[in-house]
């Protein structure tokens, strides 16, 4: 009779997914962020590329729970948290895609809310991320209401190595049309 094999690939998948919603919530809570990237890129219309990140961190010893985020939304990645800093022993999930974020994480966060002052920077992350599906992004007057928002989050942007100041939109270019005669 042949034996089933217990440490095999599928059964190992089958162990992962043992997450609870409201679980998922409170870790996030405790161990995860909202934050909106911003750097400067001249090939952006305003001079400021806008990335929306969802980020939960653990020292590499709790690593697995972060695969486990991984398989439960079927989005993100996990990596090195800060690969050139030898004593930095963290790991951390990450969604970016914000096709993801739409889809997957905004939408489970809503219906599992966050119970700390992260749900309000949540709130802000979900205004930025519909303002960017909506191409608000590409505007002078969309970054500037971008970056406003942003720099409300996270303890008033008190993290961040830029000053709000510091973040000069240009102008977005006008698209003139033409008619063909």
């Amino acid at each position: 009779m042949a034996r089933k094999n217990v440490l095999s690939a599928d059964n190992q998948q089958g162990r992962l997914h043992r997450l609870a919603p409201w679980y998922i919530a409170g870790f996030v809570d405790g161990e995860g962020s909202f934050h909106v990237a911003l750097y400067k890129d001249q090939r952006m219309k305003t001079g400021w590329k806008v990335i929306p990140e969802f980020h939960v961190s653990q020292r590499i010893t709790s690593c697995k729970i972060l695969h486990e985020l991984v398989y439960f939304f079927r989005c993100g990645y996990v990596k090195e948290n800060h690969r050139t800093n030898p004593k930095d022993v963290t790991y951390v999930y990450v969604v970016r895609n914000r096709d993801d974020l739409l889809r997957k994480i905004i939408p489970f966060f809503k219906r599992y809310p966050l119970l700390t002052e992260k749900s309000s920077d949540f709130n802000i992350f979900v205004q930025i991320v519909n303002l960017m599906s909506n191409g608000v992004h590409c505007t002078a007057k969309g970054m500037k209401k971008i970056v406003t928002l942003a720099y409300q989050m996270n303890g008033a942007g008190r993290y961040r190595k830029r000053l709000q100041s510091l973040i000069n939109v240009k102008p977005s270019e006008t698209i003139r049309r033409t008619t063909l005669r």
